[in-house]
């Protein structure tokens, strides 16, 4: 029997990808560069639970608007860390705006 497992994926990927985006601005040094930016996503994702999944509504149908709301919070919180982690590493600061 051939199993093909390449529906399966973790469910923070998508959203850590866009707040990683979305938050790239606070720090010029690192906005621009892509290797970067995929680290960062990289770490952010190893701080959260993982959530594997084979269609976006396996979790949605299951998860109250409580517990998306608490996840939401969870996701951007370990992308802020984790682009912190970077700069630190990096010897830079955020933008002084953010």
């Amino acid at each position: 029997m051939l199993v093909s497992f390449e529906s399966v994926r973790n469910h923070h990927e998508e959203a850590v990808f866009q707040v990683v985006l979305d938050l790239s601005s606070r720090y010029p040094a690192m906005e621009f560069d892509a290797n970067l930016l995929v680290d960062v996503a990289c770490i952010a994702l190893n701080r959260l639970p993982a959530r594997y999944i084979r269609h976006p509504i396996d979790l949605i149908f299951y998860t109250t608007e409580v517990e998306q709301a608490k996840t939401d919070k969870a996701i951007h919180q370990a992308v802020i860390e984790a682009f912190e982690f970077m700069a630190s590493r990096l010897g830079i600061k955020a933008a002084e705006s953010a």
